[in-house]
């Protein structure tokens, strides 16, 4: 992006320059938002039956607890 900004505001805009710097530049920027719903996704699903068990353990104890009383 840095490279079409100058292209641009050089002394004779290089316009096909800008838009050809352009393209990556804004791909730069959209690519990561889809890469970290991915993994975001992909770690959700790995952590989730971990998450699970550890609920039910609690529950289980809570329960033990309740009965003593």
């Amino acid at each position: 992006m840095a490279g079409s900004t100058f292209a641009v505001v050089h002394e004779t805009p290089i316009i096909w320059l800008c838009i050809l710097l352009a393209i990556p530049g804004f791909i730069g920027w959209i690519l990561p938002w889809f890469l970290y719903q991915r993994i975001r996704k992909k770690q959700t699903e790995n952590l989730q039956p971990l998450i699970e068990a550890k609920q039910e353990e609690i529950y289980e104890i809570c329960e033990k607890g309740h009965s003593l009383l």
